[in-house]
């Protein structure tokens, strides 16, 4: 194409009036392309200094410097004039300058922290996890575990019985209830192996208490048990011990207290100082109960008490969340409310 300067006149002209004219982003980019963009008109004519006579090339090649400053300078106006926008983005397109939108990451309920907390203790202590069905007969919820026909734990107001349909009127039905504690663990545990027998069991337990701040018809046991040739009470009072040391703290005051627990004698409680848990208002808290295995137990899972000795010990799960974390209702804990759930 042979370029003069009637050439250059009009293509500054030219690129002057669309610099001028573009009011999108899009336009301006398009009109900076075609006259000073690496293949624009502007660096064609440049380039074809070659095909203008000798005469007027220094002269042409003034024009042609001068065109693109002008054409520059223009563009930088007109860029300046629409703020520097930016091409719209597609209604599908991701602006990754946006600020990311949060997520919440789930984590485990604080019954089960706890639930981990305190059987991982005993884990280290050599107590192998167990666990057995809630919905249990009264050989293993009672029978087994000492406490004899009419004894007030097993009247039905106590109790959640199940109503059974039998499909022979002639057979009287095995009666049914949802387990009263996770005691029944350490029966199926002692009827399934011979000693030793060293078992850490959790699990949800029934009772139709009347629900406030401190009960619930549905709650959650921990219980341990440990039966081997010559067990003593000094035993269990070690490993109690440690037990509370290393979840409450090492500074934990904590003592013995003389208690009746029908599957267990002796038997005895446990309670912690509250001295160092400020929003509680009593010298002593209790935390657990505890004993000796009772004789009449390890008969009835085929055990020889004259062979073997054992102990056990059981704490309810809320109570002990409770009493970490400063919670002053157990009712918090199937709140399902996040404001709560979020501080564990």
């Amino acid at each position: 194409m042979a370029y003069d300067l009637a050439f250059i006149v009009t293509t500054r002209a030219q690129g002057l009036a669309e610099f001028g004219a573009a009011s999108t982003p899009e336009a301006l980019e398009a009109a900076r392309i075609k006259f000073i963009g690496p293949k624009g008109v502007a660096k064609a004519m440049l380039g074809g200094m070659k095909d203008v006579p000798k005469e007027q090339r220094a002269e042409f090649g003034k024009a042609a410097n001068q065109l693109a400053k002008d054409l520059e300078e223009a563009y930088s106006a007109a860029k300046a004039k629409l703020g520097d926008a930016a091409a719209p983005l597609p209604k599908d397109a991701i602006d990754l300058t946006r600020p990311g939108k949060g997520f919440d990451v789930g984590r485990p309920h604080v019954i089960t922290q706890t639930f981990e907390e305190i059987v991982g203790i005993f884990n280290r202590l050599g107590f192998a996890l167990a666990e057995g069905p809630e919905v249990e007969d009264e050989r293993h919820n009672f029978d087994a575990l000492n406490i004899p026909p009419g004894h007030p734990a097993r009247n039905e107001e106590n109790n959640f019985y199940l109503q059974l349909n039998a499909p022979d009127w002639d057979v009287k039905p095995v009666p049914m209830l949802l387990r009263s504690q996770t005691s029944t663990i350490q029966i199926r545990a002692m009827e399934s192996v011979k000693p030793p027998v060293r078992v850490i069991a959790p699990g949800r337990v029934y009772r139709p208490d009347t629900v406030d701040a401190t009960h619930h018809f549905m709650f959650h046991q921990v219980e341990g048990l440990a039966v081997d040739k010559d067990l003593t009470f000094g035993d269990l009072k070690a490993c109690l011990e440690l037990f509370v040391k290393e979840f409450f703290g090492a500074d934990t005051r904590m003592r013995f207290r003389p208690h009746y627990f029908p599957f267990t004698e002796v038997s005895a409680e446990i309670d912690i100082d509250c001295a160092m848990f400020k929003h509680l208002r009593k010298p002593w808290l209790e935390v657990l109960g505890c004993g000796m295995v009772h004789p009449n137990v390890l008969r009835a899972v085929g055990y020889d008490p004259d062979e073997v000795t054992g102990f056990a010990f059981g704490m309810g799960v809320e109570r002990i969340a409770m009493l970490k974390h400063g919670i002053g209702d157990i009712r918090w804990f199937v709140s399902n409310d996040l404001r709560f759930l979020k501080q564990f």
